[in-house]
């Protein structure tokens, strides 16, 4: 963990303090602070904004009531994140979801504010993303989109961390696979790929 990460955990903390005493203002902060990670953290799940809306709702319903009862085992983040991904397998359990479609993307999910990015780049990646299955995207977007770790990982998904890592391994040679064929080059072949 980074200084950054060691003072935005501090802060974390600090707030769920505050909102197990009833802090009000507190929980907008932490609302304020998670709302886009979650938002984008979600959109690997389902592409439906009213249920992402209504995830993230849940979540931050659920951090507010159980705020006093963080043991600190973790990072905050990997709490709050772990709280969404249970929140967000029950609501798609509750709403069901359309499959992820190339055609079909929100555009607005996968903006940045960043002038540099390349659009191409980005909307070609998402492609490639939507082809994993739901866990293989979960975990390529905990690791490389969030940057937790592999342990970080297992404890959001509830899994061993051997697990997370064939669902990484898995998921890189299928992109390594896929994403040529979607620029339109021959992909280079892996017989682990599935």
């Amino acid at each position: 963990m980074n200084d950054a990460d060691i003072d935005a955990d501090a802060t974390d903390r600090i707030l769920l303090q505050r909102m197990a005493s009833g802090d009000r203002t507190a929980l907008a902060v932490l609302y304020r602070s998670y709302h886009g990670r979650l938002c984008r953290f979600l959109s690997r799940l389902t592409r439906r904004a009213d249920v992402i809306e209504e995830v993230i709702n849940d979540c931050l319903w659920i951090t507010w009531q159980k705020a006093g009862s963080f043991h600190g085992d973790s990072r905050v983040s990997t709490w709050i994140i772990g709280i969404a991904y249970r929140c967000g397998l029950k609501a798609l359990r509750q709403h069901g979801d359309e499959p992820m479609e190339d055609d079909a993307l929100s555009e607005d999910r996968f903006l940045s504010h960043n002038p540099d990015e390349d659009r191409e780049l980005r909307d070609w990646l998402a492609k490639g993303l939507n082809r994993l299955s739901t866990d293989q995207r979960v975990v390529i977007e905990l690791v490389y989109g969030l940057g937790h770790t592999l342990d970080d990982v297992a404890v959001i998904m509830q899994c061993p961390v051997g697990t997370v890592k064939a669902r990484l391994f898995h998921a890189r040679v299928k992109l390594r696979n896929t994403l040529p064929l979607l620029a339109g080059e021959s992909p280079m072949r892996n017989e682990s790929a599935s």
